[in-house]
């Protein structure tokens, strides 16, 4: 079998202030061919904080939303495998590093994704995130569809992510982060500028994938997770 390797891809827009923890984790990880920051036109200083850290650093023109930030990303793995890591991440360790990436690694699982301690209850409830940001998966999933991202919606790449796994049928695991959490918009932008960019999210996901898309992704990967 073919070793896998791993680039760690990190979007981030205004997080100089969370960066750094996020780094500590993954830098230097040996699990980890390449840490990849994409500064999303921030105005903080986040670039020069990764720099400074020892990421690489792409820089997009201006704010491109989430989706074009990592397509820029993408564009540039040589590696077998992607993992997607947030740059606000709490509590973030190398062992949660290798816990998302070992199922993948090991052959057990074709993707993962996380499940935060603080997902929302539902989320924990039902087993899954389906919007989770932090996912490890093989470059071949999603190397057709670059151009393809480029039409996608600023928050859509994670459930335009699930339809290629769920199309996939290959199975899936949920890798339970209890001890990582992820801080709420309102947390970091003030409560009415949060409240803004969690309604711009959601009108993107359900913009991507319609409203019974919700409901759908949910099963086929609650199914997958399950094999």
């Amino acid at each position: 079998m073919t070793p896998r390797s791993f680039t760690c891809l990190i979007p981030a827009f205004n997080e100089a202030a969370r960066l750094p923890r996020v780094l500590d984790a993954v830098l230097g990880h040996p699990l980890l061919t390449r840490v990849v920051v994409i500064d999303d036109g921030s105005t903080d200083g986040t670039g020069e904080v990764a720099q400074a850290r020892g990421a690489e650093l792409i820089t997009a023109p201006e704010n491109l939303g989430k989706t074009r930030a990592l397509l820029l990303g993408l564009r540039t793995v040589t590696t077998s495998h992607v993992v997607l890591i947030d740059a606000d991440l709490l509590g973030l360790t190398p062992a949660a590093i290798t816990a998302l990436i070992t199922p993948v690694g090991n052959g057990d699982a074709y993707t993962s994704v996380s499940l935060r301690g603080n997902a929302p209850w539902t989320w924990r409830q039902i087993g899954i995130d389906y919007i989770s940001g932090e996912r490890a998966f093989p470059m071949e999933l999603i190397a057709g569809q670059l151009d393809e991202l480029e039409h996608q919606r600023r928050f859509g790449f994670e459930v335009f992510l699930n339809a290629l796994i769920v199309a996939s049928g290959r199975p899936v695991s949920v890798v339970h982060w209890p001890e990582v959490a992820s801080p709420a918009k309102s947390v970091k932008r003030g409560l009415w500028r949060g409240v803004r960019s969690d309604a711009a999210m959601l009108a993107d996901i359900a913009g991507t994938i319609g409203v019974m898309g919700f409901v759908t992704q949910i099963r086929h990967l609650r199914n997958l997770s399950a094999h």
